[in-house]
């Protein structure tokens, strides 16, 4: 069967998603309303709060969301098989992400811009806010230390990835300061875009390795160390002179990267190698339900992404409308590139490099990850476009290298966030100062980056942190969907278009939490087994705390609020 049919299966039902169900979930559901004073100008203090083109906030958002992970996931699932892959990465797109991302930045808007830790304060309660929090604080560690391990085994492989990843950061500083002269954007754009892919070209024909064992680490923990210390000093930057510009311009590049990708599968026609079910598992694969729901997190859905809306997002909302584009879009590109990797790492143009697809994907644990994304989708825009695969090879790894650190810088900011408002709640002084807040964040990141290890080198436990960021991830996507669904209830409207995937995730997260807790305990990974029992039992706890709103509501001691109090977002 060719690709093709994959591509348009995807892409008919993102249309399906924008055109048709996001727009009804928008003006039915949340409402969005364009007069409504969003924080951006209110606040408008310069660093967090700044109203935004929304262009630029979502292409800052995108790849701020995107990371890694819509490419590392489903080249880990589709050795279950292309088509579970899939079903999962299109309809969770639409029915899932979509709603939660748009829900989690109109919720956020509608209450200050706090992020969902804090919003939770106000829509369910002070206990549930402080469970919320611990949860949100343990997913960003996950986060930063399984995006720092990834992108230095990238840099390792592919050399050629250093120049241009590195020099992304002085472009989007220039791009930042341009924008904030109220410089043309689509000249900036196309200038950006230029010098980014220059430096991919440098890359490709000047790879640059570190020179030796730097901090006696390996290359692999001197890069972790490197990025971290990176991502300390861009997360106190205010977000317009580096993360705002950064995220836009890494989106403009992804987006032609994406159109690269799809045209060149137009072009080569390549057929789908890989079994639409794979009947020879290896007896160490997992099974498919509930775990396929957790290994393909981001493309589908990602609770991650609730943090960054109502974290970063929010507060750059010019207008609520664009909680839509910003939002739903945003989830929606992210799944076309998760479908884009389906493409690349089962087609038939990948595999004949091997024997079979079979001896690429040898087995669950075996598969090349995103470096099979990287080399396969190389080998698909060489084949398409007669582009040097060098140079492709380059643009990609670029592509998640770069994607994987603007995921960082977010990240890092939202941890400080978070520790500072413990440094408030519990009156912790140091914990409310930006630099000792960052070194805290860090410090717990690289804890867990060098305590975890697969026995290789130092960092090289990233393959091992995928299974309890994917179970924690969608734990928290169920139960920000939960919160959205609460608030709606306090606004009467119905909550059901919400409800339907927060119960369905909730009951895939639990149940593949349990079964990697099994499996970790045998293999006596202690660390990743008290952050899986931490979480599940924070989160049963808030469902309690959410489940006793609910009942309140109901039965009318909570009334329901009416629509000018829905108008300013005050319960």
């Amino acid at each position: 069967m060719s690709s093709i049919f994959i591509v348009i299966f995807g892409l008919v039902g993102f249309s399906f998603g924008w055109f048709v169900y996001s727009k009804f979930i928008a003006q039915k559901i949340y409402q969005l309303d364009p007069d409504y004073v969003t924080p951006a100008h209110r606040i408008n203090d310069g660093i967090d709060y700044v109203p935004t083109n929304r262009y630029v906030l979502w292409g800052a958002h995108f790849t701020a969301v995107a990371g890694a992970a819509p490419i590392v996931g489903p080249a880990i699932a589709v050795y279950w098989g292309w088509v579970p892959a899939l079903l999962w990465v299109t309809f969770g797109s639409i029915f899932f992400a979509g709603v939660h991302d748009m829900g989690a930045l109109w919720a956020s808007n509608r209450h200050g811009a706090k992020s969902i830790g804090a919003l939770s304060s106000d829509v369910i309660g002070k206990r549930a806010s402080a469970l919320f929090m611990v949860i949100i604080f343990l997913l960003l560690v996950l986060v930063n230390a399984m995006f720092a391990t990834i992108i230095a085994t990238d840099m390792v492989i592919f050399p050629s990835s250093v120049f241009p990843a590195w020099a992304a950061i002085p472009v989007a500083i220039c791009i930042g300061i341009l924008i904030r002269k109220n410089y043309n954007l689509l000249l900036i754009s196309v200038i950006g875009v230029a010098i980014l892919y220059f430096t991919i070209y440098v890359g490709s024909v000047m790879p640059l390795e570190l020179p030796g064992d730097v901090l006696g680490l390996g290359a692999n923990g001197t890069w972790i160390i490197l990025l971290f210390v990176y991502a300390g000093i861009a997360s106190m930057l205010p977000v317009w002179l580096l993360l705002q510009p950064r995220d836009y311009i890494n989106g403009a590049q992804l987006v032609l990267g994406l159109f690269i990708l799809y045209s060149a599968v137009f072009i080569a026609l390549p057929n789908v190698s890989a079994p639409a079910f794979n009947p020879n598992l290896g007896a160490d694969t997992p099974p498919i339900w509930p775990i396929l729901f957790v290994t393909i997190a981001c493309g589908a859905l990602s609770g991650f992404h609730g943090i960054v809306a109502s974290g970063t997002s929010s507060k750059q909302l010019s207008n609520e409308k664009d909680a839509r584009f910003v939002g739903y879009l945003g989830a929606l590109g992210e799944g076309s590139l998760a479908l884009i990797t389906i493409v690349a790492v089962t087609g038939s143009l990948y595999a004949a490099n091997s024997a079979d697809w079979g001896a690429l994907y040898s087995g669950f644990y075996d598969g090349p990850g995103q470096k099979g994304f990287i080399d396969g989708g190389a080998i698909l825009i060489s084949t398409g476009w007669g582009i040097p695969i060098a140079f492709a090879q380059t643009m990609l790894a670029v592509m998640v290298v770069l994607f994987a650190g603007t995921t960082m810088d977010a990240g890092l900011r939202l941890q400080r966030y978070i520790i500072q408002e413990w440094g408030s709640i519990y009156n912790i002084a140091p914990l409310k100062n930006n630099i000792i807040s960052t070194l805290v964040a860090i410090a717990a990141c690289l804890m867990l980056a060098f305590g975890v290890s697969a026995g290789g080198y130092p960092g090289d436990g990233g393959a091992l942190i995928w299974p309890v960021f994917g179970g924690t991830n969608q734990i928290l996507a169920s139960m920000t969907l939960l919160l959205i669904a609460v608030y709606l209830m306090r606004l009467g409207r119905s909550p059901k278009y919400v409800l339907a995937p927060m119960i369905f995730i909730f009951a895939m997260a639990f149940w593949a939490s349990c079964w990697y807790i099994v499996d970790h305990y045998q293999k006596a990974q202690w660390a990743l087994v008290v952050i899986e029992v931490l979480v599940m039992i924070t989160s049963i706890m808030v469902m309690l705390e959410a489940l006793g709103v609910i009942s309140k509501i109901r039965s009318g001691e909570i009334a329901v609020e009416s629509a000018d109090a829905a108008k300013t977002g005050e319960l």
